[in-house]
């Protein structure tokens, strides 16, 4: 088992275990299928590709349970703001 799972800050990442399970099936699934690796990395282990993916805030599930690609950094934190919406709780304006 990777060490990357047994600690909390990956589930908090995406928000939790269950959503961490389906981000990571979902890729791994698409990268099987021949999706693009989004991070450089001299291995063929899909799981460290997949995981290494999320640390760096590549990939994230968006709310109707989707794999998204982050293309920019404007485009995480519209999709923090839509989660924070959909939580209702504070938006990150309502922060400030």
């Amino acid at each position: 088992m990777h060490d990357e799972f047994r600690e909390d800050a990956i589930a908090r990442k995406v928000g939790g275990r269950f959503k961490l399970s389906t981000l990571v099936q979902k890729r791994m699934v698409a990268l099987n299928r021949g999706a693009r690796a989004l991070v450089d990395m001299q291995t063929k282990d899909l799981m460290q590709i997949v995981v290494a993916e999320i640390m760096q805030d590549k990939i994230y599930l968006d709310t109707s349970g989707e794999v998204k690609v982050v293309e920019d950094e404007s485009e995480t934190v519209d999709a923090l703001e839509a989660l924070l919406a959909d939580d209702d709780g504070p938006g990150i304006d309502d922060l400030n």
